[in-house]
């Protein structure tokens, strides 16, 4: 089951790259999910890794989210605007410092966070000087 909802899940963020890609070709950036899974997270102004991308969260309207960072076992989420990407080098970096990252909260695979909840995604976005963007829900009939 897990293996299905990432294949959906991968399926889905393709979709959104190459629609996002379309709309304005000049100026899109677009990414398949096997460039950015295993991707390094690099912090503003650090030269140290701080864990690889794990795993994506997509919104309910196919629109990704978050990334999913794990560092040994802990893991962070960060809104996927927070990084900036080098796909040839396998590297992102995130917009924030090292004193800024040691505050965002982590958590393990049995305690994932309710990614949707107001709060939680205004927190999170705050940690990384963002503001979260409408969501966009579908309505399947």
């Amino acid at each position: 089951m897990s293996n299905l909802l990432r294949c959906g899940a991968l399926a889905t963020f393709l979709f959104v790259a190459s629609a996002a890609s379309a709309a304005d070709p000049a100026t899109s950036q677009h990414y398949r999910a096997k460039q950015v899974i295993g991707t390094k997270i690099m912090l503003k102004g650090d030269n140290n890794s701080v864990g690889t991308v794990d795993d994506l969260v997509f919104d309910d309207g196919g629109n990704l989210e978050y990334l999913i960072v794990d560092n040994g076992g802990k893991l962070v989420t960060v809104p996927f605007e927070a990084a900036n990407f080098d796909i040839q080098k396998k590297v992102a970096i995130l917009s924030v410092n090292a004193d800024q990252y040691k505050l965002i909260p982590t958590y393990t695979t049995t305690t994932y966070p309710s990614f949707y909840t107001p709060a939680y995604r205004t927190d999170i976005y705050k940690q990384y000087d963002l503001t979260p963007r409408d969501l966009r829900v579908l309505r399947r009939r």
